[in-house]
């Protein structure tokens, strides 16, 4: 099987390094690919919204599937054009990934469907939104409407900070993402990701994690788009997972195809567990970055068939995931500046080596010069990556091998997996 892989972030290098394990696959090439990745896979110099670029490399390789891994892609229409080829695509159309690439059409989504979440408000203008805020309490969330990298949520602890939000986002930070933001209610409870797959028709849950969106310890710091994760997560409870199933992803999926966009691919379902049960704080139509690193650490089966399977419509057709029993933990290392004007360019040494069969470190912003020497290319430089019988023994793994990187311009977070380590301790 020849797999065209889209996209050049840490997620991708992930989705690479488990592909490649798997026996059904002749050929994997990446586009447009980074350094790590092209240890694993051949990458091709092909932007990751060059829709027909894109489509040209399918062809040219003989693609049996093409896997999209960022959300650009999808918004920028590579699944319809894989569908008018005729090539299996892992990854919905651009129709149904509006359950991302626009928060004001979700909330009304969930409206109209009667998805839990939390109350909002759709503003355009400043002085809109800021007669919506007096409708809600402190603290606040400001959220710009399209893609902003995970970078357009503002959880704001006072009136000023939310008014000053507002006026970011309407005043063009995010471009055209920020044509709107959504005023939205503060929920209660803990955060966590659950992944479910879904092939138009039949659906399975894919996994869980829970992030940290902070940039700094203690959950200090503007929001990012992730500075590590940890799976499996305690909150998720079997009758968690069975709510966020029943309540938020069926019906996701039930909905968009009632729309006439069928879902193939992985549905990322961030969500709130409060006291009246999981509420939706968002949908991303991919997995998760740094969340997919960690499932593909604990999941046992060949992911491949899967893959192929969303892309075909035939998951009913295959046994349920297996997972091992391990914890996985996931470290980001970012450039200083991160979320905000990374610094780039510092010189990363000892990223290449071997830190045994438990760790990985997969590249998420990087490049590499003619003379070989490895650089920072991006805000999330390097995800560190471990796996363990435990949650403290895989986070010990991970911050021992970030030691042992010498990148002078890059920082992380030292307390990735407080919740579940504090719940432990209680």
């Amino acid at each position: 099987m020849n797999i065209l892989l889209v996209g050049s972030g840490g997620r991708e290098h992930a989705l690479a390094w488990k592909i490649a394990q798997s026996p059904l696959v002749t050929r994997l090439v990446a586009a447009p690919g980074n350094p790590g990745m092209a240890r694993v896979a051949e990458v091709r110099d092909v932007g990751a919204v060059d829709v027909p670029g894109l489509i040209a490399l399918a062809r040219e390789i003989a693609a049996d599937l093409v896997v999209i891994g960022p959300e650009t892609t999808v918004a920028a229409g590579l699944g319809d054009a894989c569908a008018e080829a005729g090539i299996p695509c892992f990854g919905p159309t651009a129709q149904a990934g509006q359950l991302e690439s626009s928060k004001a059409f979700t909330k009304a989504f969930c409206d109209r469907y009667g998805l839990p979440t939390g109350a909002y408000r759709v503003c355009e203008t400043v002085d809109e939104a800021k007669a919506a805020l007096d409708a809600f309490t402190a603290p606040f969330v400001v959220k710009a409407d399209g893609l902003a990298a995970g970078k357009g949520v503002v959880v704001a602890a006072t009136r000023e900070e939310a008014d000053a939000a507002v006026e970011d986002a309407l005043g063009g930070r995010f471009g055209a993402a920020g044509a709107r933001v959504i005023i939205e209610e503060f929920l209660e409870g803990e955060i966590g990701s659950l992944f479910a797959l879904c092939d138009g028709k039949t659906s399975i849950v894919f996994g869980s994690a829970q992030d940290h969106k902070r940039a700094f310890d203690g959950e200090q710091g503007p929001n990012t788009g992730g500075m590590g994760v940890y799976s499996p997560a305690p909150v998720f409870t079997a009758q968690l997972v069975d709510q966020v199933r029943t309540r938020l992803a069926e019906p996701a999926f039930a909905g968009i195809a009632a729309d006439g966009a069928p879902y193939r691919g992985v549905l990322f379902v961030e969500l709130m567990a409060t006291a009246q049960g999981p509420k939706l704080v968002e949908f991303n139509v991919r997995f998760g970055d740094p969340e997919c690193q960690a499932l593909l650490l604990r999941l046992k089966s060949d992911l491949v068939p899967y893959l192929m399977a969303c892309a075909t419509g035939t998951l009913a057709d295959l046994p349920a995931p297996e997972w091992s029993d391990d914890h996985a933990v996931v470290v980001v290392v970012a450039a200083q500046g991160y979320p905000g004007t990374p610094k780039a360019g510092g010189e990363i040494k000892g990223a290449d080596a071997d830190f045994g069969p438990d760790v990985v470190v997969f590249h998420a912003g990087t490049r590499r010069d003619a003379d070989g020497t490895l650089r920072a290319a991006g805000g999330r430089v390097l995800n560190v990556c471990a796996r363990g019988p435990s949650l403290q023994a895989a986070r010990d793994k991970a911050y021992a091998a970030i030691k042992a990187i010498d990148y002078a311009d890059g920082f992380c977070r030292s307390d990735i997996g407080w919740r579940a380590l504090a719940r432990e301790g209680a």
